[in-house]
């Protein structure tokens, strides 16, 4: 029989702009992103070179393409490790994230579960969070902190255990794992180019790929901050 080790399940989000262009957006959205790019646009962009660059990045204006989660697995005979890996993707962000929700549900059932996200707790836990109340969804109870103390928050962050108390810098999944000496997650694609790819190539498999290489690379960076000697015997996508 495998266990969940840590009993932690790591995740990785990839966003987009909820619309191709800025001229697509309704009215109010538009005025409303004409204000916000006042604030957000030290480049001097246009309204839509800004949106296309931006907008995903922001839970009132972009939307989750593929949502990658991995855990660890080990056989109680043994110490060897298993990294599974499952991604979900759907152009219905809708259908994604009621896939995601029944998928924590069945997670859940441990009350140690854990979560664990690069910049998780700036970037994917709140973003999540606000595209499923967007989606009339109701949180699941590990992403719903209303009324918990702070030791009650299930949620790690990689970078977060880097910066030891330093607030002063961010520091990308990239860098990390390179100063860590990590295998890179990198092929063809990166972050700022998910966008363009779903919406000019269609190609949400690939989307998909890179977001399950960053969870093995999440995993990989947690494993040396928690002094995890132990190799991944064997790394599984599932469906």
């Amino acid at each position: 029989m495998s266990i969940i080790e840590h009993n932690i399940l790591f995740i990785d989000i990839e966003t987009v702009p909820i619309l191709h262009a800025f001229e697509e957006l309704p009215s109010r959205l538009s005025a409303l992103w004409e204000k916000k790019s006042q604030r957000i646009n030290p480049s001097n962009l246009t309204l839509d070179e800004l949106f296309v660059e931006k907008a995903g990045i922001y839970a009132e204006f972009g939307k989750i393409v593929v949502i990658g989660l991995g855990y660890l697995t080990k056989k109680e005979e043994d110490n060897g490790l298993t990294l599974k890996i499952k991604t979900i993707a759907n152009q219905d962000e809708h259908v994604l994230l009621i896939e995601f929700s029944n998928l924590l549900k069945q997670f859940s059932n441990n009350n140690s579960l854990k979560l664990c996200a690069h910049n998780g707790k700036e970037f994917d836990y709140p973003f999540i969070s606000r595209r499923l109340l967007i989606n009339g969804i109701k949180l699941p109870e590990i992403l719903n902190l209303q009324g918990k103390k702070p030791w009650e928050v299930a949620h790690l962050d990689t970078m977060e255990m880097w910066k030891f108390g330093d607030w002063k810098s961010y520091t990308s999944l990239e860098l990390l794992a390179a100063s860590l000496n990590v295998q890179s997650s990198k092929s063809d694609l990166d972050g700022s180019q998910v966008g363009r790819t779903y919406y000019e190539t269609k190609d949400l498999d690939r989307i998909a790929t890179y977001c399950g290489r960053d969870v093995e690379v999440t995993v990989k960076v947690y494993q040396k901050l928690i002094n995890d000697k132990r190799d991944i015997e064997h790394t599984e996508f599932i469906t």
